[in-house]
């Protein structure tokens, strides 16, 4: 079926962040509608609020709505509460076709109230297993706060590793603060991993790569990839212009670091192939997807959804044999359903099993997001109050 689209902005939620300082990664979801082709729009949002989140309504031809879609500490697993029923759809409002960025100035949409999580230090009593133990090639994604949002130090980041799978060979990490770069990089170089770094903030270049290239010391052979910011045209943060001028200069800075490795920026599948550009300037393609914010797609289809979405960007590209990398993908174990998607630790696990069912021929490409619990996160219904709950298998990290 066709539809139509109509957009509603969110007025903006003031967050308080605990390091007023620091920025950091918070997801905020869109579903679009190209064609009969679903993508998933995964927007950033920063502890420090910057943009409106925004609401799409899909309408038949009859201008009847036909869906809606937004963009805890984890609780003991208990058995999971019936969904409530859905809100009424809002009345749409059409406003101008999205080019590169969506910014509507429209009413706010109501929302149900989200039940308040329940506050707990502990993970599940129980949860299904994840890990075969054996090296597999994917990846994993991994934050080094606290629950407070303050920085872990070296000895915590060595507590929670002892807790990740060694089958994960590639670690990500998002920016330069709280010395992660050379915390993390002691740890992967006892693993004998490699390192996905970031660069999350891209208004003060030179400090950012003088940090990498401090942590690096001159030995750059643990580094499989540095990425220049995390979905910046996709948030609305950046242009398409101004990304791809940055991981030049970037690149340029590291060559004459002596880092001649992978450098590329990551945004959203469907900001990557409206904006080719952002994959043509990166040494390959790298873009978050994220099945459960479709909300027609069930756990054990993630696999499949994303390997079917991977062609609509890859006919973009100028290389259309360059690598694409879903540089984060994953399913919440707790959080409010998505309509076919629901958050709960099995569903979880049939999703994790898919997405790696799907790429056991290819498991570099893909980095799971993410090991653990996201407690320092802000829950909102704006991602299904979902947020902190990612933590593979619905555990905390063991440091706290």
């Amino acid at each position: 079926m066709k539809y139509s689209t109509f957009i509603a902005a969110i007025p903006l939620l003031q967050l308080a962040a605990a390091q007023p300082h620091r920025r950091r990664h918070v997801h905020e979801h869109q579903l679009i509608k190209n064609g009969d082709v679903v993508v998933t729009v995964v927007n950033t949002v920063y502890a420090e609020a910057t943009d409106s989140p925004q609401v799409i309504v899909y309408v038949d031809q009859d201008g009847k709505p036909v869906s809606t879609t937004t963009e805890g500490l984890p609780a003991v697993q208990t058995p999971a509460p019936a969904p409530a029923p859905p809100a009424p759809a809002p009345a749409p409002v059409e406003v101008a076709p999205v080019v590169e960025s969506i910014a509507a100035a429209v009413p706010a949409v109501a929302y149900p109230a989200a039940p308040e999580p329940v506050k707990t230090t502990a993970a599940p009593a129980s949860t299904p297993t994840y890990s075969s133990g054996r090296n597999t090639g994917f990846g994993l994604v991994y934050s080094p706060y606290n629950a407070d949002g303050t920085c872990k130090s070296l000895s915590q980041i060595q507590e929670d590793f002892k807790a990740i799978s060694t089958e994960y060979t590639l670690i990500r990490t998002y920016g330069t603060d709280c010395n992660q770069i050379a915390n993390v990089l002691t740890i992967v170089k006892e693993r004998k991993n490699k390192l996905f770094a970031g660069i999350f903030d891209i208004s003060d270049l030179p400090t950012q790569v003088a940090t990498i290239v401090k942590a690096a010391n001159g030995d750059w052979s643990s580094f499989d990839t540095i990425s220049v910011g995390n979905e910046l045209v996709n948030s609305g943060a950046a242009s398409a212009s101004t990304v791809v001028a940055a991981i030049g200069t970037v690149r340029g800075l590291l060559k004459t670091a002596g880092y001649t490795g992978n450098v590329v920026t990551v945004d959203t599948l469907v900001a990557s192939r409206a904006n080719p550009s952002l994959c043509d300037a990166s040494d390959y393609c790298a873009v978050n997807c994220h099945p459960f914010f479709d909300g027609n797609v069930a756990a054990a289809d993630s696999g499949n959804f994303l390997t079917t979405q991977i062609p609509t960007l890859q006919e973009k590209l100028a290389n259309k044999s360059q690598k694409i990398v879903v540089t984060e993908t994953g399913w919440p174990w707790k959080g409010l359903p998505n309509g076919a998607a629901v958050a709960s630790l099995p569903n979880q696990a049939a999703a994790i099993s898919s997405i790696k069912k799907s790429f056991a021929s290819n498991p570099e490409s893909v980095i799971l997001f993410t090991a653990f619990n996201d407690m320092w996160k802000k829950n909102t219904p704006f991602q299904f109050e979902a947020e902190q709950y990612w933590g593979m298998g619905g555990t905390n990290p063991p440091s706290g």
